[in-house]
Order: C-alpha cells, then sequence, then structure tokens
C-alpha cells in the first residue's frame, strides 16, 4: 500500500499544479481524494473546489454533511442542484441509469468547472470499483475525468485506511449510494418512493445498524444488513416491524445472504 500511496501522492502533485475540482459526495473516497488535493494545492499554491450535486437521489442530509467535510479539509465548496429523474432520462430506471446519470452530473459539473477557470475535474473511483458493474465510470471516461485513487490502484480498504492515517472523520462511514439502487431495474421511479426507502433505512440505521439496504420489488422488502447483526435485528423486530408497516410496506423480508453492494444487479453481465 505505501507505494501506491506514494504514486498517488506523484499524481495529486501533478494535478495540482493549477486550480482543480472534485466531485465530492462527502463520503470516504471523494473525502480522501479531497484531503490530498487540498494538500498538494497548499503546496503549489493553488485553489480546491469541492463540488457537490444536490441530488434526490441521495439522503438530504447528504449536502450539510458535505459542507462540513470541506470545511475540514479546507476547501471552497460549491454546490449544483440537479433533478436526475427529469435531466438524466432516467425515470423508469433503465439498467444502464448509473451511466446516464454520470453523463448528466459530470457534464454539469464541467461547465462548473470551466466556471472556475479550469480543466481539471477529480473524481473518487477506487480500484475496486472496476471490477464490478460501474457503468458510470464509461461516462467519467469519456469526459475525461480523472480517478486518482484508481489510477494508484488503491481498494476501498486501503481509501478508508488511509482516511483514518489523516483523521477524516469519514474514515469508517458507511457507502450511501443513490436511492435508486434500492429499486429493481425497469421500475418506474418516483421521489416519493425514493423518500420512503431513505426514511425507512434512516429509521434502522438509527437502531445502530452500520450496513442498511431496503430494496424494494412491488409490494416486498427485502431487508439487507451484515450478517453479524441478524441476532439484533431479530431482538428488535416489532420495532421495525411497525416502523416499516407505518411507512407503508406490506410484507418485510429480511435477506439471508445479508448485506451486499449491488445485489440488484446480480442479473447484469457487465
Amino acid at each position: 500500500m505505501e507505494e501506491k500511496y506514494q504514486l498517488l501522492e506523484e499524481k495529486m502533485q501533478m494535478y495540482a499544479q493549477k486550480d482543480l475540482v472534485v466531485a465530492f459526495s462527502g463520503g470516504v473516497d471523494s473525502s480522501l481524494l479531497l484531503e490530498l488535493a487540498c494538500e498538494a494545492a497548499k503546496e503549489n499554491g493553488t485553489t480546491v473546489y469541492a463540488v457537490t450535486m444536490q441530488t434526490r437521489l441521495h439522503p438530504a442530509a447528504e449536502i450539510d454533511h458535505a459542507r462540513r467535510v470541506a470545511e475540514e479539509v479546507g476547501a471552497v465548496h460549491c454546490v449544483i442542484p440537479v433533478d436526475e429523474l427529469m435531466e438524466a432520462g432516467i425515470k423508469n430506471n433503465p439498467a444502464e441509469r448509473c451511466y446516464l446519470c454520470k453523463k448528466c452530473l459530470f457534464e454539469k459539473l464541467l461547465q462548473k468547472a470551466e466556471e472556475l477557470h479550469t480543466d481539471v475535474v477529480l473524481e473518487g473511483t477506487n480500484e475496486d470499483d472496476l471490477h464490478v458493474y460501474r457503468p458510470g465510470l464509461r461516462a467519467i471516461r469519456e469526459l475525461g475525468i480523472h480517478s486518482p485513487l484508481a489510477e494508484a490502484g488503491l481498494t476501498k480498504a486501503e481509501v478508508r485506511e488511509l482516511a483514518g492515517r489523516y483523521g477524516l472523520s469519514v474514515s469508517d462511514r458507511p457507502a450511501m449510494p443513490c436511492l435508486a439502487t434500492r429499486f429493481p431495474y425497469g421500475t418506474e421511479l418516483s421521489y416519493e418512493e425514493l423518500h420512503r426507502v431513505e426514511r425507512g433505512e434512516d429509521y434502522i440505521r438509527s437502531l445502530g445498524f452500520y450496513n442498511v439496504r431496503l430494496r424494494v420489488h412491488g409490494d416486498i422488502v427485502r431487508m439487507e444488513v451484515d450478517t453479524e447483526a441478524f441476532p439484533a435485528v431479530l431482538e428488535r423486530r416489532g420495532e421495525i416491524l411497525a416502523q416499516l408497516k407505518q411507512l407503508g410496506y406490506t410484507y418485510i423480508t429480511m435477506d439471508l445472504e445479508g448485506f451486499r453492494s449491488g445485489s440488484m444487479d446480480i442479473h447484469i453481465k457487465s
């Protein structure tokens, strides 16, 4: 990992020769990238802009969280509002949803970079992302966005370790992917349903569970949590059922395979 870290530092020094933009969600990948960009920029006398997309496909609290982290590392924070369901053409949740969405978002990001008089735009894909179904990576490559963590070969675990070394508050924070990932491809998406899932997950997470996903299949909700959390979920079965039924879900199940990222992609061939 030390060799990867050295390579990453060299890349960041190269990118920070002039002002740059970091696509910043507030997650651990983009937070580490932003920290390293700010360090390199200080040495080069350049400016780092952390640009966050204000999207309704991610939990609303993510904007405030991103703002705090950007201030923590010393970046200039910018927010761009976007309505992906309408602007990216993903209302019917197509299998290429991630490609269409990333293309829409990063085109807006490039426009912002142009306004800021820079052509250097970075984003936080890591090495692990290159080996699973991530159609959004095609859009990133097509648009000429740089991915320093992946370029240096850093895995998610290595990113978390480095973030911990830097004392970043997000180093142990669970991933918060797009809420559209909770629905099968081909399902018509609505903000009402997306926010219902968000409220359900927020409640379960508030009980002390780390990774939580509610996958919605019509009137069936398939709950994914870490397998080691199964006994605790069963202990709190009554209150979880009551809350999810109050949200309007009819059939509530627990997935025996437990939490796994991208479980809606198992029928997709990358």
